[in-house]
């Protein structure tokens, strides 16, 4: 049976060098700040900025919060991401998504400032990271990263295959597998037998959005096994991408969902705004 990578853990053990790497800065008379805008009330985006102001503060992070009605045009967006971006107190500003549907989401991702772009998403920074120099790293591949870091999992020409190819999770994590020397095939809905190609990773990293669709004979024996998919089944049941169980008895570590990579998204978040708090301090 796979032992359980555990991202609760893993977490809580990088909030508390974040915790302690902000202590400093204080001594330097320098707090870390968070800008989080909410656009209208989305219940899911709630909770995750609620979770998040819960994390700046066992942080010691000053969290900015600003609320916007629904109704919010997008010019007033722009006009405060632009404030954010000259507030010294700030930086890392983060934009809520979804927005209202009369929201561009990528002119408003294009209009936060690259050096305070603690999600990653800005071009700049997706471009950094293609060419190897990056400057933030968007945060659940970069939590997915840690944990194989944490679980002393060196890629150095293993075989990676990442399940799913979108910008916020498959792209990136691909892009910073290759940066530790795996060697890196990235599959989607229309990659040709995709079981046979599973079969052949050391390390499967699944962030295709599909309940269990990873099957466990899917998995090589003694495979690292990362599931980044959240899927909610009937009422109360979450599921990630892999089927957990029968992938658990082939693999030789393996995430649980939840209590996986979930944890580390916000975790890496304040990681990364407290990086750019010591870029300012080093200014």
């Amino acid at each position: 049976m796979a032992n359980i990578i555990d991202g609760k853990a893993i977490a809580a053990e990088i909030r508390e060098e974040i915790s302690s790497g902000v202590a400093s800065l204080k001594e330097k008379n320098i707090t870390p700040g968070l800008a989080v805008v909410l656009v209208g009330d989305d219940p899911a985006s709630r909770v995750y900025v609620t979770m998040k102001e819960k994390a700046c503060a066992q942080t010691g992070i000053f969290s900015d919060e600003h609320k916007l009605s629904a109704e919010t045009s997008e010019e007033e967006l722009l006009s405060l991401i632009a404030q954010l971006n000259n507030d010294e107190r700030i930086d890392g500003i983060l934009v809520q998504l979804p927005l209202p549907d009369h929201i561009d989401e990528s002119k408003i991702l294009d209009a936060i400032s690259p050096t305070k772009d603690v999600d990653g998403f800005h071009p700049y920074n997706v471009g950094r990271l293609a060419t190897g120099t990056p400057l933030f790293q968007p945060c659940t591949p970069y939590g997915v990263m840690k944990m194989l870091e944490k679980t002393g999992v060196d890629l150095t020409g293993k075989e990676v295959v990442v399940v799913g190819r979108s910008n916020i999770v498959g792209k990136p994590v691909a892009l910073m597998c290759l940066a530790q020397h795996a060697t890196v095939t990235l599959c989607h809905s229309r990659t040709a037998d995709l079981p046979a190609k599973v079969r052949q990773a050391d390390v499967v990293i699944a962030a295709v959005g599909r309940p269990e669709m990873i099957k466990g004979d899917w998995i090589k024996e003694g495979a690292v096994v990362i599931d980044v998919g959240v899927n909610r089944v009937g009422e109360k049941k979450l599921v990630g991408d892999v089927d957990f169980a029968a992938a658990g008895e082939r693999a030789s570590a393996i995430t649980p969902v939840p209590g996986g990579v979930g944890p580390m998204t916000i975790t890496m978040l304040l990681y990364n705004t407290l990086e750019s708090a010591k870029r300012r301090g080093n200014s």
